[in-house]
């Protein structure tokens, strides 16, 4: 449903797991995972997961590193990082090349490290699996919620962390830890897309 409080479903959901739980969160880039790591620290043991095999690979390894500093900067998630091979993303978005940015084209990578991070979370005992994808404004947080719930049902952690200024705060903590701040999703798509500076 198009109003759907996901925000609330998660509060709601937090609320009656009872106790910290075990959570694995798919992590696009430190920004957007730092005002999601900090909403959740303290209802969850969290492992940030980095995989992205839709950025490049200079891209990619400057993300990565950046997420590996705030993370052990703040002590607030473990790392897991996957195997980077930009060949599964290009793959799924085989003949959606010329899709507009937020579109068809962005839903199947979505769907592609959702459930990549369910299956890991499945198989490491996790209890629940979510993405920082929904704080952005960019972002269709309806459908991110939508392939993660038929990824991985019951283990699927509602979210729209761009609710309750999730987005500006984001900023905030970008600048206060010195946070590279990329001007595009990652895929070369939205990079030809981005505007020109």
């Amino acid at each position: 449903m198009a109003n759907t409080d996901y925000d609330k479903l998660m509060t709601e959901k937090i609320a009656a797991a009872g106790g910290k739980k075990k959570l694995l969160l798919h992590c696009c880039c430190a920004p957007c995972s730092s005002a999601c790591l900090e909403r959740l620290k303290d209802y969850f043991e969290i492992t940030a997961l980095f995989y992205n095999p839709n950025i490049e690979d200079a891209e990619y390894e400057r993300r990565k590193a950046e997420l590996i500093r705030f993370a052990e900067e703040t002590g607030w998630a473990n790392i897991m990082d996957c195997d980077h091979d930009t060949s599964e993303f290009y793959g799924a978005v085989k003949g959606l090349e010329n899709c507009k940015e937020g579109g068809e084209r962005c839903f199947k990578c979505f769907e592609l490290r959702l459930e990549k991070t369910y299956g890991l979370a499945a198989a490491g005992g996790f209890d629940y699996f979510t993405t920082t994808l929904t704080i952005s404004p960019l972002k269709n947080a309806r459908k991110i919620n939508e392939i993660g719930e038929k990824t991985g049902g019951g283990m699927w952690l509602p979210s729209d962390f761009k609710k309750r200024n999730g987005y500006l705060r984001s900023i905030e903590l970008s600048k206060e830890y010195g946070l590279y701040r990329q001007n595009y999703c990652g895929c070369i798509f939205s990079r030809r897309e981005r505007p020109k500076a």
